[in-house]
């Protein structure tokens, strides 16, 4: 059995190797130029980023669209590489590779605060860390973005488990407004967090335990749903911020060439395909073009698929909770840009991928923790 001391040693280790590895993958990452399709947009010419922290470009920021997309946070980020670095492509991509290191890194002290799983831990970390997916979210100057709202995401979600697990009503009270203020700039980072809500009501149940795995009580359920109704605001306001800016830069008028039934065709068969990349990940690409129309068998399937496997989770929820945890970690987290309300031509993307698959790794790592016993 491991003393508590060496138990601490062995998570600093791990923290370590963690940090490590991830810089190794990417250590190529700083050698890299801008690319043509969006950085060039977002720092290479763009005047006011280039111009660094300002006064009037810290208004625009929060004023003016960039790109069909309201988020300040991110474009605040890139401004401040300028101020600290210039324009040199190598230093900004350093610095997406550093929040993606502390991405990793608060991901694993997070499921430890909550699980006390060290080793599970550490492996849905590394996944996450060093998965080929998720190359495109941090060697991609211009999705910044998606590191970004990822950190501010995972912090949240580690001061949201501080707010459920302490005593005091000043303690809950500090880390309940915290877990809301970082909420707000994951959003302005990345609209991509507006289900964060439900990962908050999953993480309720398991692993906090604030529903129960025996005694499911309609009564504390809705407690939970009003407890969350801040975050929920602030969800549907920035829905309707991103519809805006996407409705007055023109893209979604791609989406109006497609019936509503292409888009929902084209959606449950991507939740496939993500997951076939996510074991096998080959033919990746900056951009999946959207067929357009699917075969009505292959729809039909992927609509079986997704409702048999989330019927098993169900069935699964009070002996296996992880499972559920995951699985609709993965489906939820997915919503926003699974494409039945369409933002240009894409299929899927492999930057969408960066924090729905953290629900994957958990239902997997745990399921072959189980079985390992």
């Amino acid at each position: 059995m491991i003393s508590r001391p060496d138990e601490r040693s062995l998570r600093n280790w791990i923290s370590f190797a963690l940090i490590a590895g991830t810089l190794l993958v990417y250590a190529g990452a700083v050698k890299f130029e801008f690319t043509i399709y969006d950085d060039n947009q977002y720092v290479a010419e763009n005047a006011t980023v280039l111009r660094g922290l300002t006064l009037v470009g810290i208004k625009e920021a929060f004023t003016t669209p960039l790109m069909g997309n309201w988020h300040p946070i991110t474009v605040l980020s890139h401004m401040l590489d300028c101020s600290l670095f210039g324009a040199s492509p190598g230093a900004h991509h350093a610095v997406s590779v550093i929040i993606h290191c502390a991405n990793a890194l608060i991901l694993f002290r997070l499921l430890l605060t909550l699980t006390s799983a060290t080793l599970r831990s550490a492996v849905v970390a590394a996944l996450f860390a060093w998965h080929p997916l998720h190359v495109e979210s941090v060697a991609w100057i211009a999705e910044r973005k998606d590191v970004l709202s990822a950190f501010f995401g995972f912090l949240c979600l580690m001061t949201y488990a501080r707010f459920a697990q302490c005593e005091t009503k000043n303690e809950k009270l500090k880390n309940y407004c915290l877990a809301l203020l970082l909420f707000a700039l994951g959003l302005m980072s990345k609209p991509m967090l507006v289900t964060w809500p439900f990962v908050l009501l999953l993480l309720d149940y398991w692993p906090l335990g604030r529903l129960g795995f025996q005694s499911f009580s309609v009564q504390d359920l809705r407690r939970l749903i009003l407890e969350k109704l801040p975050f929920f605001a602030l969800s549907t306001g920035m829905c309707m911020i991103t519809l805006a800016t996407q409705k007055q830069s023109g893209s979604t008028e791609a989406a109006g060439q497609l019936h509503v039934f292409d888009r929902i065709g084209n959606a449950v068969i991507s939740y496939f395909r993500y997951l076939r990349k996510t074991i096998w990940p080959d033919d990746l690409a900056v951009l999946y073009p959207n067929p357009g129309h699917w075969e009505a068998w292959k729809v039909a399937v992927a609509i079986v698929g997704l409702l048999a496997f989330s019927v098993l989770a169900v069935m699964l929820i009070r002996r296996q909770p992880w499972l559920a945890v995951g699985w609709f970690w993965y489906l939820g987290t997915l919503v926003p840009v699974i494409g039945v309300i369409q933002f240009g031509t894409q299929a899927m993307a492999d930057r969408y991928s960066y924090i729905p698959l953290v629900g994957i790794f958990i239902g997997c790592v745990w399921l072959g923790g189980e079985v390992a016993k």
